[in-house]
Parts: structure tokens; C-alpha cells; sequence
């Protein structure tokens, strides 16, 4: 029997869990602890408030760690996540954290293989399609950040991951409107371009707001706050439908888009708004496509464990460590 360790490691909490994979190979979550990734001065620091936790898994008693960390993995051993205020580098893993084996995964990438595993049976589906199991699926999630990544089968049972860091390239404005707002962001948060999660974000949803009321609260004061009725809302519901589409067409996501991240599992009615469905539809030449594809809401805050989990499982699958998988 294998042990686990998965960490999803964000901006604002700091995931940690203890997986099993039984006999049969199926995945176990045996125990999880949740963290302020702020309250540490460091990883190895965070590794230590987790220890003092009583977490049932010892670091070194676990055969595979599985690390998915919101910001780009280079050469698959570093991060430097723009919402954290230290990176991670896992070069040394043994010596460092007294983790013998150890794997580093974007965090999006986790919540693409979260697809694949048993957690997403929880899924709800919010706009009506039918999924093509051959075909690339696209997750995309707006929490602290927005994050992307796409998930293709391999052709030999496994799947190919593809991170982005699409939540960092320029939103698409269209409307006289839109474009007043666009010049309050770049003035608000004194940038060259807007970013797609500066509006598609618990950030977002504040800002939103206060262009629109004069208004400057936080994402849960706003949240607190909203109705169908709410014009922060139909707005919030646009730019996030927007985003879905945009990033569907570009990863040809035919296998269904699932939506993860904060916002939607905290505030599930901007996913329901009509506004969400005639974005995520609106295409001049691509409507009749995207009107295929399903949308799914998967509101487990854990399911980029299970992701970073089935990660591990496969990995110890392929180097041949699981003899009844």
C-alpha cells in the first residue's frame, strides 16, 4: 500500500492531505489539513506548521509527494508563485524537507487530473453539452488568481497535462462601457494592460463593484451583497462566461470545460446567471460548436488534492511501484 502526500499550495490557503492507494488501485484520502500560506516565512517553514498540526502522515514516511503550487514550474523542480512571497525549490527535496521522492506540479495542472478522479462525480453541470471522452477538457478557476490548464488523453490509457498561465494575459474589452472600466483598472491598479484576473477574481468582483456603485469593498462584503437582479452580478457573470469561452475555443475543449477555483463554489449564482450561458455561446463563427460543450461546477475545495493524488498515482504507476494497479 502507497502513501501520498498532495499539497495545493495557493495564495491564500495552503492545502495539505494523506492519500492511500489500496490494493485495488483505487485512491483513499485518509486525512487533510488546510493552512494560511501567509502565516509562513517560507515552504520549509510551511512544512513545519504543518507538522505542528498532528498531521497523520509523517514527511518521511510518505513514498511519493505531490506539490501543486499556483504559478509556473520550471524544469519541474521550481516556482516562484506571483501571489506567494517565497518560491519553492525542490532540487534537494530529501535534504531540505525529508521528502525522498518528490514531484512539483502547477497548480491548474492538479485540478486537471482532479477530472479523472473520483471527486469530480460531484461536479454539477451548469450549461448543457455532451462530452467527447477523446478530446481535450479545459479546467478554468478564479480564486486569488485565474488559473487555466487543459487535459488530453495520451492514446495509452494515461493523459497529457498542459498548464497556462492564460490568467495572466490580456482581457478582452467590447463595449463603450467595458472600455471605461478597462481605463479605471489600468488607473486603480496602475498597469500597462489588464490581465484577465484582475477582472475575473474575488479582486475582479471587488473592482467590478466599485466601478459600477463608487463603492470599494472586499469580494465578501460584495458577495453578501448580490441578487439576480444585481448589475455587479450580470457584469461578473459576462466577464467569467467571456473567459470560459475564449479559453474553450483555444484548447478545443470538446471533452467538457469544468470551472474550480473559489469564486464560483462561494458565489454559484454568477455561474447560473443567464448572462454566463450567452457569453460562453457567443461566437460568430464557433456558436455552433461551443453550444456542445458541456460546463461543469465542481465546488470540492479539496479536488486539487485529488488531482495532485491521481497525479501521484500515475507517476508511481508508470515507474512500475504499484504491482495490483
Amino acid at each position: 500500500m502507497k502513501r501520498i502526500l498532495a499539497a495545493d499550495i495557493g495564495g491564500t490557503n495552503s492545502r495539505f492531505a494523506f492519500f492511500r492507494i489500496e490494493e485495488k488501485g483505487g485512491l483513499s484520502l485518509v486525512e487533510s489539513r488546510w493552512l494560511e500560506t501567509r502565516k509562513s516565512r517560507s515552504f520549509s517553514h510551511l512544512l513545519t506548521l504543518l507538522d505542528k498540526t498532528e498531521f497523520a502522515l509523517a514527511l518521511s514516511q510518505c513514498d511519493l509527494a505531490v506539490l501543486a503550487v499556483a504559478g509556473p514550474v520550471i524544469k519541474g523542480v521550481y516556482s516562484n508563485p506571483p501571489n506567494i512571497p517565497w518560491d519553492i525549490d525542490i532540487t534537494n527535496s530529501k535534504d531540505d524537507f525529508n521528502l525522498k521522492r518528490c514531484i512539483l506540479i502547477n497548480d491548474f495542472a492538479a485540478q486537471a487530473y482532479a477530472c479523472r478522479s473520483p471527486i469530480i462525480n460531484s461536479a454539477r453541470q451548469v450549461v448543457a453539452g455532451e462530452i467527447d471522452s477523446a478530446a481535450t477538457l479545459a479546467v478554468i478557476g478564479a480564486g486569488t488568481g485565474l488559473g487555466m490548464a487543459a487535459l488530453t488523453p495520451d492514446g495509452a490509457g494515461g493523459y497529457v497535462v498542459v498548464p497556462s498561465e492564460g490568467g495572466h494575459s490580456a482581457f478582452p474589452f467590447e463595449s463603450q462601457a467595458e472600455f471605461d472600466f478597462m481605463r479605471f483598472l489600468i488607473d486603480e491598479l496602475e498597469t500597462a494592460y489588464v490581465e484577465a484576473e484582475f477582472v475575473v477574481s474575488g479582486r475582479g468582483l471587488s473592482l467590478i463593484h466599485q466601478f459600477l456603485s463608487g463603492n470599494k469593498l472586499t469580494a465578501v462584503e460584495v458577495s453578501a451583497g448580490l441578487s439576480q437582479e444585481s448589475k455587479t452580478l450580470r457584469w461578473m457573470a459576462r466577464f467569467y462566461g467571456r473567459a470560459c469561452r475564449n479559453y474553450a475555443l483555444q484548447v478545443l475543449a470538446r471533452g467538457g470545460v469544468y470551472l474550480a477555483g473559489g469564486v464560483a463554489a462561494k458565489i454559484p449564482d454568477i455561474v447560473n446567471h443567464p448572462e454566463f450561458k450567452r457569453q460562453f455561446h457567443r461566437s460568430k463563427t464557433m456558436s455552433h460548436m461551443l453550444k456542445k460543450i458541456p460546463v461543469y461546477l465542481n465546488t470540492n475545495e479539496e479536488s486539487g488534492l485529488w488531482g495532485a493524488a491521481f497525479a501521484g498515482m500515475l507517476n508511481l504507476r508508470k515507474y512500475g511501484d504499484l504491482e495490483n494497479a
